[in-house]
């Protein structure tokens, strides 16, 4: 059983049943019925034309539930013919399927579940799996989002950035459950850069070939974080951070600067450095001072504040970082770093107990608390 072939007929397969009539819920609910049929059948019975088999059998099951439901007479009569048997269509409407679940009227939550079950393929239960969450619960988000798109029409211009986004949300989940979400989201990065040619969905995919290929480095045995500065650099995937600078290149080659390049090239500099201390802080600042004039981000304020302290000293970090709102995620973390770095281990002490009681998840909280630990100790030997 092919399971990376059903996932990449999934797209297909929905688009080619609503152009014959069906809306965006009834079709996708049609295929997702079509898939447990092949997972069934196709073990002992493969069909020469999967794509075929599928669009006929997703079609029927389609018909099916519009027969059913006593709402839907008045189109039965559009539906009662059923095309002729022959070769599958081939127009594939994936990229209208990607703007269609980022649809501005989505929350982002819905967005992603909705994209990644009817562009990437994957069930229910995968999804409920990997956010950490009841299938009933992930059924009904699932539900609820695609009643909201259900009367959109396919046949308009949509936002990559609002795609783009909800592809990095789906990336910075990371893994859980069955499914790798960060290795999903490169998957449908790709294949959204081959559709499109935008050098932003370039610069996204080269920013999460950049940060997945440091991936084997990042935590410990016991699941503790590794600060970047600590990693075991060897550990790194060098053909990844490769190709990842190649997407960069080219995309940059065009002259259409963007904020997901600019993050990329900044994972770059630090993937390109064959230690800490080789780090080309200077450049970074320079790619921070560039990304904020393309979005005031304050997270990139707070990440700029922290490059300037290893760029021109732990000072000019400090200064940098009184500007900005203490009330930001890891501006406690990140003055912490910055004292320590002056010298002044009393302070950054208290800042990491500080930081480690609004941390977010646990292993971020176990590594500020031992941050603090290290320093008390230092301080009472």
């Amino acid at each position: 059983m092919d399971d990376a072939l059903l996932r990449a007929l999934t797209p297909a397969v929905i688009g080619i049943l609503g152009r014959r009539g069906a809306d965006f819920a009834a079709a996708e609910d049609a295929v997702q019925e079509a898939l447990l049929e092949a997972v069934r059948v196709w073990p002992d019975d493969p069909p020469r034309d999967p794509k075929g088999w599928l669009v006929t059998v997703a079609w029927r099951k389609f018909l099916d539930a519009a027969r059913a439901d006593t709402s839907r007479r008045r189109r039965e009569e559009l539906l009662e013919e059923e095309p002729a048997p022959g070769p599958a269509e081939t127009a594939d409407d994936t990229l209208k399927l990607y703007f269609l679940c980022a649809h501005p009227s989505l929350t982002p939550a819905s967005a992603v579940a909705l994209t990644l079950r009817a562009v990437g393929g994957l069930t229910t239960k995968q999804i409920a799996q990997a956010y950490l969450v009841p299938e009933s619960t992930m059924a009904q988000r699932i539900s609820r989002a695609k009643r909201t798109v259900s009367g959109a029409r396919l046949n308009r211009a949509g936002d990559v950035g609002t795609v783009l986004r909800v592809l990095y949300l789906v990336f910075n989940e990371g893994y859980s459950g069955d499914v790798d979400l960060a290795a999903e989201a490169i998957r449908l990065t790709r294949q959204l850069a081959v559709m499109t040619k935008h050098e932003e969905v370039a610069g996204l995919l080269a920013l999460m070939l950049l940060h997945h290929a440091r991936r084997p480095a990042r935590t410990r045995a016991d699941g503790n974080l590794v600060p970047l500065a600590e990693q075991d650099r060897s550990l790194w995937d060098t053909r990844m951070i490769a190709e990842g600078v190649d997407v960069l290149q080219a995309a940059l080659s065009r002259d259409r600067l963007g904020e997901f390049q600019a993050q990329a090239a900044i994972a770059a500099l630090h993937a390109d450095a064959q230690s800490a201390e080789e780090t080309d802080w200077v450049q970074i600042v320079e790619w921070y001072d560039e990304l904020l004039r393309l979005t005031d981000n304050p997270v990139a304020r707070l990440n700029r504040a922290v490059a300037v302290g290893e760029a021109d000293g732990p000072r000019a970090g400090l200064a940098a970082l009184v500007e900005l709102d203490p009330g930001l995620p890891r501006h406690t973390a990140a003055a912490a770093y910055l004292h320590e770095r002056d010298g002044d281990l009393v302070t950054a002490a208290r800042l990491y107990t500080e930081a480690a009681g609004s941390a977010t998840s646990l292993p971020e909280r176990v590594h500020l608390t031992r941050q603090a630990a290290r320093l008390n100790t230092q301080l009472r030997g």
